[in-house]
């Protein structure tokens, strides 16, 4: 054998041993993050979180950095939806004058116009899922509000859900002041921003509204 072969066999058997052991450090790095992502004081931090939530309807003026608004939006977009058809469209609102407008919908949502912003979670209705007549594209939307909701509260945040649809009266004055096509369906409108106050959360634990079979 030359010795351009062998060294060539040589080289060829180094670089498949290097391989190898970069996908065995890879898989083991994944395993450690995914150990570490599921330790049981990540999970404390998790359901803390759920526990602590609280509705804030006050806020501050100080406006949130688009950055954290990503993270918001992110994490609404991470929610489960039926055939993963994902049928939602996020509206960032900052505009003073549409909030106001859409504080007008009932009394329950005039904290709005005080809010430095409002995630508008909606259905797109050009994506609901071909199941049972797409009627879980308001289900998939509520399960992204959620966990918006979780998230701002992570983030150091204050927000607060305000229903929207089914109630014609309230996501048509959405649509109209948004400006929206038929399609596109306001499910919640989310007040966010720095909470002006603390809020304690409530227990709502129940055991009675529970059963077990």
């Amino acid at each position: 054998m030359k010795l351009s072969g062998f060294l060539n066999i040589v080289l060829g058997a180094a670089l498949i041993g290097m391989g190898a052991l970069y996908l065995t450090n890879k898989q083991e790095t994944a395993g450690s993050q995914q150990q570490t992502a599921n330790s049981p004081q990540n999970a404390e931090a998790v359901l803390h979180n759920i526990e602590t939530r609280a509705s804030v309807r006050t806020f501050k003026n100080d406006p949130v950095p688009d950055a954290v608004i990503e993270k918001l939006l992110k994490a609404g977009m991470a929610a489960p939806s039926a055939m993963n058809a994902q049928p939602w469209h996020f509206i960032v609102i900052r505009d003073r004058g549409i909030l106001s407008s859409l504080s007008l919908a009932s009394q329950h949502t005039g904290l709005l116009a005080n809010a430095p912003l409002a995630i508008a979670v909606c259905g797109d209705l050009q994506k609901k899922a071909q199941v049972e007549e797409g009627i879980y594209w308001s289900h998939d939307a509520c399960a992204a509000t959620e966990n918006i909701l979780l998230a701002a509260h992570a983030l150091g945040l204050g927000a607060v859900w305000t229903g929207s649809y089914p109630l014609e009266s309230r996501y048509k004055l959405a649509m109209k002041t948004l400006s929206l096509p038929e399609h596109i369906v306001p499910v919640s409108i989310i007040a966010v921003g720095y909470p002006a106050l603390p809020v304690e959360p409530k227990d709502k634990w129940n055991p009675q509204n529970v059963s077990y079979q």
